[in-house]
């Protein structure tokens, strides 16, 4: 998978020669003209211009006007991020977690997910979930990726359909508080900056491939499951019961009681394409969702029994939009599943 924080080629209007130089080297780049943008770029770089710096390391990182050379944009990454450059900062904190210093990462990832980066959130929170160089909280780890999913990162969403076969209720619910207020941090943290980074022009699909370490598979209620790094973790424990009131005794009825049946819930239309709303081991938890927003989605109800995971799935939708719009309306993060 290649994903990206770069998207339009953004400029800015600034003053000096140094800007100058940076500028003729985003106009070099955008033609094409990778060699003259990296001449242009190198004196101001430097010369310590953050942006300039920035862009030598996407020069490096992706072999545009000079020899693809990780090690180099990794420098220039550090100097731009030492400087407050935020861009700089997301592709610092990817590159040190890919070359397995996830220790000396850490607190560039957190300065990253602070802004509400989509990519760092997916790092950190599949870190997180597999107490992979910090420890375990699932419940941070849902939030972030939830955040990364709702910010279209696909494999953020196969990620999360991983967790909730292992998270509780609960923790799913603290999970989603937590990611409005990351959204909501976010926010804020964007419109308080104060500069307006200058980024090297590059497709989104052509920069910083990422590929966080894989979460556990599915199995069995109670068996272990593998973790990087780790022998032997175990799956989250199961909610306590809580007691149930027994009703007092009644004679019965000498004539049934009439109920009016319970309507079903309307369906958006009779097609094939499904929303999965949660995973569980425990089939309880399974009907106890379907029960709370299960109505919301205007599909059908549909318990899939995989390997001791019972999955809620909405069906009936005629198209992927429609199966996407359920989701919005569910209140819960879900996934769009494909006829």
């Amino acid at each position: 998978m290649k994903v990206a924080y770069l998207g339009a080629l953004a400029l800015i209007a600034v003053a000096g020669p140094a800007a100058a130089d940076v500028k003729a080297g985003v106009d070099a780049w955008s033609r094409g003209d990778y060699g003259k943008a990296v001449a242009e770029w190198r004196k101001p770089a430097i010369d310590g211009d953050p942006d300039a710096q920035f862009n030598m390391g996407q020069a490096y990182k992706l072999g545009r006007g000079v020899p693809a050379d990780i090690g180099q944009a990794t420098e220039w990454f550090h100097k731009a991020a030492m400087k407050g450059h935020a861009q700089a900062e997301d592709n610092y904190a990817l590159i040190l977690f890919q070359e397995g210093h996830k220790a000396e990462a850490l607190p560039w990832l957190e300065k990253s997910v602070a802004r509400d980066e989509k990519r760092t959130e997916l790092v950190l929170g599949t870190m997180l979930f597999n107490g992979d160089a910090v420890t375990k909280d699932w419940a941070r780890a849902f939030a972030l990726v939830s955040r990364s999913s709702q910010q279209g990162l696909s494999q953020a969403a196969q990620t999360l359909a991983q967790m909730d076969q292992y998270i509780t209720p609960e923790q799913r619910q603290q999970g989603l508080a937590m990611a409005k207020r990351i959204e909501e941090d976010g926010r804020s943290a964007r419109l308080a900056a104060a500069t307006s980074p200058l980024p090297a022009a590059e497709p989104p699909q052509r920069t910083t491939a990422l590929r966080p370490p894989a979460l556990p598979p599915a199995k069995a209620p109670g068996a272990s499951y593998p973790v990087p790094g780790h022998e032997k973790a175990a799956p989250a424990p199961k909610p306590a019961a809580k007691p149930q009131k027994v009703a007092k005794a009644e004679p019965a009825p000498t004539k049934p009681k009439e109920t009016k049946p319970v309507p079903a819930p309307a369906v958006v239309a009779n097609g094939n394409w499904r929303i999965q709303l949660g995973a569980f081991r425990d089939e309880n938890n399974a009907h106890a969702l379907w029960g709370k927003v299960g109505g919301k989605t205007g599909g059908r109800v549909n318990y899939v029994k995989t390997g001791g995971i019972t999955k809620v799935q909405a069906t009936g939708f005629a198209s992927r939009t429609a199966a996407q719009a359920a989701c919005g309306k569910s209140g819960v993060a879900c996934v769009v599943v494909a006829p």
